[in-house]
């Protein structure tokens, strides 16, 4: 699949997810087999302003190419000052997030709420995309809620207004990410656009990877959840879709082998006193479904150094794999 002029390879991208997708998980992703990723969202009122976690967000790897930056706001003008400044940090693609349901997002302008605002939702994207010479694509919703569903018509004016790609969560920003994921209205904007579109909503294997693409026909698919805990999502629906192949379920000792590399990157990049805070959040994915996981899930909420969470994967390992 093309955007633009930016191709990704294998049509398997990683989720903006705020909180989760920072360098070191979008790193482990790739690594894994992921073909694009896109960084937290970022607000662009913060962001022209100056604000340094904003900046950080924004920092890319050497081997995040193609990379999206993603920024969110409800200004027009705004909005092109933050896609202007994303290029010092040489993305492929600027993403707009017009389908964040996070109350703190959505109440206050930003996110789905913009799906309430076709016209200025088109403003905004007309203003970006004139802004700057890569491609920008736009995140969007089923719709705000069952009575308000429109997804089709803000696709419609994402290209229009020189949008390059549109990516279509299946829910509704009232549903957050309860219920079930909506193929047809993924389906129906697919059909409406000439430009591609991205699939996104419960992805968690080879089997729902593959309805997605069959009752959608979507050109690429976006893992979110489905990759917390387990990065190598990617490497099984690249096994799956390019050799016909199911790979074997990864061992307790390799989750725990994983877990600790993806931890030892938030280290590097955020020290170890943030590393080991975030590392709580991540192990109880790594760990679900585990014999014991319960127990160790309360050890997790009170971790303090590397070398704690360590002994904590070898005892997870040893009491798994006995």
């Amino acid at each position: 699949m093309k955007i633009k002029n930016v191709e990704i390879k294998n049509g398997l991208c990683l989720a903006p997810m705020a909180g989760i997708a920072d360098r070191a998980f979008r790193e482990l992703c790739i690594r894994y087999g992921a073909g694009y990723t896109v960084t937290e969202m970022v607000s662009a009122k913060g962001f022209t302003m100056g604000d340094k976690k904003s900046r950080e967000l924004l920092v890319l790897g050497e081997t995040e190419n193609p990379a999206g930056a993603q920024i969110f706001g409800d200004d027009p003008e705004i909005m092109s000052q933050a896609a202007i400044k994303c290029l010092d940090f040489k993305p492929q693609i600027i993403d707009i997030n017009m389908g964040c349901p996070a109350p703190k997002i959505a109440m206050n302008g930003g996110g789905a709420s913009l799906m309430k605002k076709p016209e200025l939702a088109g403003e905004i994207i007309k203003a970006v995309t004139e802004a700057v010479d890569i491609p920008v694509t736009v995140k969007i919703r089923k719709g705000w809620d069952d009575e308000n569903i429109n997804a089709v018509e803000l696709a419609e004016i994402a290209e229009k207004n020189g949008a390059s790609a549109i990516t279509v969560h299946g829910r509704t920003r009232m549903q957050m990410y309860s219920g079930t994921v909506d193929y047809d209205i993924i389906a129906k904007v697919k059909q409406a656009v000439s430009i591609p579109v991205i699939g996104n909503g419960d992805i968690r294997d080879e089997q729902s990877a593959t309805m997605m693409f069959e009752k959608t026909n979507c050109d690429a698919i976006m893992i979110g959840r489905g990759a917390l805990g387990n990065p190598w999502i990617f490497q099984r629906l690249n096994a799956y879709f390019s050799e016909c192949r199911v790979l074997p379920e990864v061992s307790v000792s390799e989750k725990m082998v994983v877990m600790l590399r993806h931890i030892e990157k938030i280290i590097e990049y955020k020290g170890e006193y943030t590393a080991m805070r975030e590392a709580r959040h991540h192990a109880a994915y790594y760990t679900k479904g585990l014999h014991g996981s319960a127990a160790f899930r309360r050890e997790m909420g009170q971790l303090e150094t590397y070398e704690q969470l360590q002994e904590l994967a070898f005892r997870i390992a040893k009491d798994n794999e006995s």
